[in-house]
């Protein structure tokens, strides 16, 4: 092999090492941008269950708002959730009405998500008598729509429109007339505490048991459903189910 020849060969060669390292390059950069954009913007959950039909189904992704509420801890991906940062920095008031992702008070800081409806504010007296929501001893009100099918327990639930006192509406649904969780005594919410349910008021594990959601503390939120991505809910990919804004 001549001079020349010897020094194509090492020169293909670090060039080809040198692809690798600039391949190498290029997915750490992606990781951290894809970490910096999960923990401050925006980061996708996938709906595990049925707490929160009809409006969203279990196979739904959605988009949620880190930025909305501020950060601490739980706003950070995997083994960061440990680090000892419960004050939220950049803190934004969350709105009664709003979706809520948030770490439930009775697990470990590496335990699952929930997704609930924000109901009270700190401060707030809320009760169900007769399956109708009170805050502050003022009924909300409940507007019977139709029946509603439920695929998942091939079933019939009956749907109604709730209405906040802000105005918000949105749907709710009920197994039962009424079931033992909507008769129950008055919860106080305490200060920097939130009253969380879900939508499927019969089926739902949420602020009305002590145990593992109760009252939800200000440092465990997460942050704030903004969007349905996309949904795998029947069965497929749902063609009616793509970009649908839950936060208005």
């Amino acid at each position: 092999m001549s001079e020349k020849e010897k020094f194509g060969f090492f020169k293909a060669k670090n060039a080809k090492s040198g692809d690798w390292i600039e391949t190498l390059k290029t997915i750490v950069f992606a990781v951290i941008l894809a970490m910096i954009f999960r923990s401050f913007a925006y980061e996708p959950f996938h709906i595990p269950s049925g707490s929160m039909k009809e409006n969203l189904l279990v196979g739904d992704y959605i988009f949620v708002s880190k930025f909305s509420y501020g950060y601490n801890r739980y706003s950070f991906p995997w083994l960061m959730k440990l680090m000892p940062f419960d004050e939220r920095v950049f803190r934004s008031t969350p709105k009664r009405g709003d979706m809520v992702v948030f770490h439930p008070p009775g697990f470990e800081p590496l335990g699952p998500q929930y997704i609930k409806r924000l109901i009270g504010l700190p401060g707030d007296k809320i009760q169900m008598k007769n399956g109708v929501l009170y805050i502050n001893d003022v009924a909300m009100k409940k507007e019977y729509i139709d029946d509603w099918h439920d695929a998942d327990k091939n079933t019939d639930l009956k749907r109604y429109k709730e209405t906040l006192p802000e105005g918000q509406q949105y749907n709710i649904l009920n197994e039962y007339e009424p079931s033992i969780v909507e008769d129950t005594d008055v919860y106080t919410v305490p200060e920097k505490h939130y009253f969380m349910m879900g939508d499927n008021r019969d089926n739902s594990r949420d602020s009305r048991y002590s145990s593992p959601v109760g009252f939800v503390p200000e440092a465990n939120l997460i942050g704030r459903a903004d969007l349905i991505l996309f949904s795998w809910s029947c069965g497929f990919i749902c063609s009616n189910r793509f970009f649908i804004p839950l936060h208005r």
